[in-house]
């Protein structure tokens, strides 16, 4: 297979399981996991159809960091670690095969590593950051270009409502109240749970709904998808977008690690805990079904805590 900067990610993918089928002799049970967890990629990179053509993305859109929002969103989802490792491996598989049939110069994924069995937290971070994120999307926003409004409205209310990005890029539009400032969320095992926003979120998606939703939705040809959020051709904005978008503004804030949509959401936890906030209420936000999953966010706290005793008292 020749280089082909114009590979279609499907059409990658089916070329990739044609191969470890019938070239490698791979089981049937592998290449029906191999089948899952690209299936599942395709759906995170693009999971609206365009022009009756699911799928249609350039497979040089895969990159370490998409691949590491995948795997996030995965986490974020309830996965088990073991299939999560499993699914870092397809990948692995997956883009050294890209590379040898020089589809990519090299394998987006040869930098991924399989998740142990310990909890860590991603990147946190703090709460001047995180202001001057939303300020400098302000700012954007200001010259009137919906994609802009949009971007801005997404950045406030991922980060006032620590919601999972699957769940924001689904949220529809009788999810939202604006009067009352909450988002209506169905989020993992089909559970339902409301969530408070603040002024400057509610402000923001009300500023969006009146001047950039419906010039987005003019420039596509489909129907309205019934979403909060629309993307730049009128579908519903994918998640990956929305993890596009966030790593682009994390790229200007000084710190290492992941740079997903999960920080937003890990950082809105972390802040609401050192304010005082309820354990209980906080993993009711969160929509986490046991309380051990939200205590990880105490640690940090009380490990911000201990650096700031370090670094402050003069007996420490």
């Amino acid at each position: 297979m020749a280089h082909n900067e114009c590979m279609r990610l499907n059409e990658a993918i089916e070329g990739f399981l044609r191969t470890v089928e019938f070239e490698y002799g791979y089981s049937t049970h592998t290449v029906k996991a191999y089948r899952n967890d690209l299936r599942s990629l395709l759906e995170f990179v693009q999971p609206e159809e365009q022009d009756g053509q699911p799928g249609e993305v350039d497979v040089t859109v895969l990159d370490l960091e998409l691949l590491r929002g995948w795997l996030w969103d995965k986490q974020q989802r309830g996965y088990a670690t073991r299939t999560i490792a499993r699914s870092v491996a397809t990948i692995k598989s997956f883009g050294s095969w890209l590379e040898q049939r020089q589809v990519l110069p090299g394998s987006p994924a040869s930098r991924l590593h399989t998740p142990k069995q310990t909890k860590t937290l991603p990147r946190v971070l703090s709460e001047q950051q995180l202001d001057r994120i939303l300020e400098r999307a302000a700012r954007r926003a200001e010259s009137g270009d919906p994609g802009q409004i949009r971007d801005r409205a997404v950045l406030e209310l991922l980060y006032a409502t620590a919601l999972r990005v699957s769940e924001l890029s689904a949220l529809p539009l009788d999810g939202l109240d604006l009067n009352a400032r909450t988002v209506r969320v169905i989020g993992k095992g089909n559970k339902q749970r409301v969530v408070p926003m603040g002024a400057p979120a509610a402000g923001a998606i009300d500023d969006y709904l009146r001047r950039a939703r419906g010039p987005l939705l003019a420039q596509g040809e489909g129907e309205d998808p019934g979403t909060v959020f629309v993307s730049n051709h009128g579908t519903a904005l994918s998640p990956s977008a929305v993890y596009r978008l966030v790593s682009r503004e994390l790229e200007q804030e000084p710190g290492g690690g992941p740079r997903g949509p999960h920080t937003f959401r890990h950082s809105a936890a972390t802040h609401l805990l050192n304010g005082g906030a309820d354990l209980r209420v906080v993993q009711e936000m969160l929509g986490h079904a046991s309380l051990g999953s939200t205590q990880i966010y105490t640690h940090v706290s009380t490990e911000r805590l201990a650096q700031t005793y370090r670094q402050a008292h003069p007996r420490a």
